[in-house]
C-alpha cells in the first residue's frame, strides 16, 4: 500500500490548533509531509511551548490520517516549537523583584482575591519571598483577608529616600488601599488619582527582594489594567474564572485584552474557582452547581494552560473572612489543593522565563488610545 501525499494534506486540513482559526495546512503549521510506503512522516511547527497543545496536536493529527486516510498507516511527527519574537518595549523596572503576576478575573464575584491570598501563602510556604500589591483599588480586600485590617505602612529611609514598608502578614508582604482608608469610607476617585496611588504603591515603597509579587487586579479590562500594564515589567497573567457561562465570556475577554498586540503580556493560564461543591460531612461528593469544567474546556480553546480547580468549601470563605487563608490549614484537602495550583503556576512562570522574552512595561500612546509603541 502506498499513501498519497495529497490525501493526507486533505485530512489535516480538517483540524486545527487550539486557539487558531485556521486548519494546520493553511496555518503553516504542517511544515513538510513525506510518505514512503504505508510510512508518512509530518513536520510539525507549533507557535506555543505548552506541552498539551503540542500532545492534543499530534493525537489529531494520527487520529484524521488514520480515520481518513488508512487504517495502517505507520505515522511519524517531528514537532518543533517556534515562538516568534515579541515586542519589547522599555519601562520601569523595580529592582529586587524577580517575577510580576497579575491575577485577573473578567467579571466580579468569582473569587479572585481569595486564590491571590492563597496562591500567596501557599509560596510563601514553599520557600519564596512573596509580595502582593492590592490593584482593586475600589474594593480592597487584602488586609480583611489577612487579618490586618488596622495596620498602617511605615515610613522607613532607603539610600536616603523615603519610603512606604509594606505591611507583612504570614510572611507576605502587602500594601493595600484599604491601609489607608478607614473600613466603612468609599474611595471615590477619578481614573488619574487612582493610577497614581498604584505608582506610589510601587515605586515609592521598600519591597525588598521579592520571588514573586502579585497584583490582585480590580475585574474588568480598564483604567487599572493600563496603568499596571503602563508601570510594571507584568512576567504573566493567571485568570480566575468561575464554571458557567456568563462568567466564561468575560475571562474570554480578559485573557483576549493581555493578549492583545498593544498589551502583549503572557497569559499563564485559566484557574477554575468554585468548580464544584464539596459538602464536609461528603468529602468525597460533588455538585457542580455552576456547570462542569467550562474554565477548563475555555483554557483548550483558547491555547493557554489549565491551573487547576478549587471547589466551593465553606471553609475557604470563613478562613478568608477571619483573616487567615485556607491554603494554611495544614494536611487539609483545601491545602493539597491550593499546592497542586500554586506549584502549577510556578511551573508556567518557569515555561514562560525560558521560551519567552522578558516583558518590559507597555507604552500606551495617549493619541492612540490602547495602541503599542513598536520601536
Amino acid at each position: 500500500m502506498k499513501l498519497d501525499r495529497k490525501d493526507i494534506l486533505k485530512a489535516l486540513e480538517t483540524i486545527t490548533i487550539a486557539g487558531e482559526g485556521k486548519n494546520m495546512v493553511e496555518s503553516g503549521a504542517i511544515a513538510n509531509v513525506i510518505t514512503f510506503g504505508d510510512e508518512v512522516v509530518v513536520d510539525l511547527v507549533l507557535h506555543t511551548p505548552a506541552m498539551h497543545i503540542k500532545k492534543r496536536a499530534e493525537d489529531d493529527i494520527k487520529k484524521a490520517i488514520l480515520e481518513l486516510v488508512s487504517q495502517e498507516a505507520k505515522i511519524k511527527i517531528n514537532s518543533k516549537v517556534e515562538v516568534p519574537d515579541k515586542p519589547e518595549i522599555k519601562g520601569k523596572a523595580i529592582p529586587g523583584i524577580k517575577n510580576i503576576i497579575g491575577v485577573a478575573s473578567g467579571k466580579g464575584g468569582v473569587g479572585k482575591s481569595t486564590v491571590t491570598a492563597n496562591l500567596a501563602v501557599t509560596l510563601a510556604k514553599m520557600g519564596f519571598s512573596v509580595g502582593i500589591l492590592d490593584a482593586d483599588i475600589y474594593g480592597p480586600s487584602m488586609p480583611i483577608m489577612f487579618d490586618v485590617e488596622g495596620e498602617k505602612p511605615i515610613s522607613v529611609t532607603v539610600d536616603g529616600k523615603s519610603k512606604m514598608k509594606p505591611v507583612e502578614s504570614y510572611e507576605v508582604k502587602i500594601l493595600s488601599i484599604g491601609f489607608f482608608t478607614a473600613p466603612s469610607q468609599a474611595v471615590i476617585w477619578r481614573g488619574p488619582m487612582a493610577s497614581k496611588a498604584l505608582n506610589q504603591m510601587i515605586f515609592d515603597a521598600d519591597w525588598g527582594e521579592l520571588d514573586f509579587m502579585l497584583v490582585d487586579l480590580p475585574p474588568g479590562t480598564g483604567d487599572i489594567h493600563l496603568s499596571i500594564v503602563q508601570s510594571l515589567p507584568i512576567t504573566g497573567v493567571v485568570i480566575v474564572s468561575t464554571p458557567q457561562a456568563v462568567a466564561l465570556a468575560d475571562a474570554k475577554k480578559g485573557v483576549s485584552m493581555f493578549m492583545s498586540e498593544a498589551i502583549n503580556v503572557p497569559v499563564l493560564g485559566i484557574i477554575e474557582n468554585m468548580a464544584y461543591f464539596t459538602p464536609e460531612e461528603l468529602p468525597e461528593n460533588k455538585y457542580y452547581i455552576f456547570g462542569k469544567e467550562g474554565a477548563k474546556d475555555l483554557a483548550e480553546d483558547l491555547g493557554v494552560p489549565f491551573l487547576g480547580e478549587i471547589p466551593i468549601v465553606q471553609s475557604i470563605r470563613e478562613a478568608g473572612d477571619y483573616g487567615r487563608p485556607a491554603a494554611m490549614q495544614t494536611a487539609s484537602p483545601i491545602e493539597h489543593i491550593f499546592d497542586e495550583v500554586t506549584r502549577n503556576v510556578v511551573q508556567e512562570v518557569v515555561n514562560r522565563n525560558e521560551n519567552l522574552p522578558a516583558t518590559e512595561a507597555v507604552k500606551i500612546t495617549t493619541m492612540a488610545g490602547c495602541s503599542a509603541v513598536k520601536k
